[in-house]
C-alpha cells in the first residue's frame, strides 16, 4: 500500500479561506416590525369564528390569521374573567390605582397618629402621676415643717 501526498504549488488555495465580501452581517438586526395587538371586537370576532370551527378547520383558521392556539385559550380566559371590556385590556400588570395608593398613605399616616397619641396619652399620664407625688411631698413636708416648729 503507498501513500501519496500532493503538494500544491498555492498554499493560500489550500487553506479554504473564503475571500468573498458577501460574508453574512454578524450585527443582529433590529426588530422589523413591532409586535401586534389586537382590538377587543377582533378578539371577541376570532372567538366566536374559532367556536364554530370543527378541530380539522381550527387549525388552518389559525394559520390563515396567524394566531397561536395559546393566544385563543388566553382570550378565553380574559372573556370569562371580565366579558368583552377584559379583552380591551393590554396584558400584563395593570397599573394601580390612584386611589388605592393615597389610601394606603392615609392608612400608613393614621397608624403613625395613633401611636404618636397613644405615647402622648402615656406620657401625660406620667406627668400627672408625677405631679400628684410631688404635690402630695410638698404636703408631707409642710406638714412636717409646721409640726417641727410647734
Amino acid at each position: 500500500m503507498t501513500t501519496t501526498i500532493h503538494h500544491s504549488e498555492s498554499p493560500i488555495a489550500d487553506s479554504r479561506v473564503m475571500n468573498d465580501t458577501n460574508d453574512v452581517d454578524p450585527e443582529v438586526p433590529e426588530r422589523t416590525r413591532p409586535r401586534r395587538q389586537f382590538s377587543a371586537s377582533y378578539k371577541a370576532k376570532v372567538l366566536a369564528e374559532y367556536a364554530l370551527l370543527d378541530n380539522a378547520e381550527k387549525g388552518s383558521y389559525l394559520r390563515r390569521e396567524g394566531l397561536y392556539s395559546s393566544l385563543i385559550t388566553e382570550w378565553r380566559k380574559q372573556l370569562e374573567r371580565g366579558g368583552t371590556e377584559a379583552l380591551g385590556r393590554r396584558p400584563g400588570r395593570q397599573p394601580k390605582d390612584p386611589k388605592d395608593n393615597e389610601i394606603a398613605k392615609l392608612k400608613s399616616k393614621n397608624e403613625r397618629l395613633e401611636k404618636d397619641l397613644d405615647t402622648a396619652r402615656k406620657v401625660i399620664e406620667v406627668q400627672g402621676k408625677l405631679s400628684a407625688l410631688l404635690e402630695q411631698l410638698a404636703t408631707d413636708d409642710a406638714t412636717e415643717m409646721e409640726g417641727e416648729t410647734r
